[in-house]
């Protein structure tokens, strides 16, 4: 870890079960992190990943719940425009006119 990344940390305290504490543990020694502080982090940041995620699955679910079917109608005849063109500017690596 970055001396920067280190300087951004604060440090807490925090009382937790020993089933977290052994889980911590753990964690700290799968995924070969330094300390169980180290390991702690990395599991905050993935369920603050996954929280992220399901925000936005939400988002597009709420969308697709509200949308016309004209509106859809609509992206559905633009995906079959643009989709070819996105393709071929995928394989090929260059943008097509």
């Amino acid at each position: 870890m970055t001396s920067r990344a280190t300087a951004r940390k604060m440090k807490r305290s925090f009382t937790l079960t020993p089933e977290v504490v052994a889980f911590v543990s753990e964690t700290r020694q799968k995924r070969a992190a330094g300390s169980d502080s180290e390991a702690l982090d990395i599991l905050l940041r993935e369920a603050m990943l996954e929280a992220k995620r399901q925000q936005i699955d939400a988002a597009y679910q709420n969308y697709y719940d509200t949308v016309s079917e004209e509106e859809l109608a609509q992206q559905e005849e633009w995906a079959k425009l643009v989709g070819p063109a996105i393709l071929a500017e995928m394989e090929t690596g260059e943008a097509q006119p």
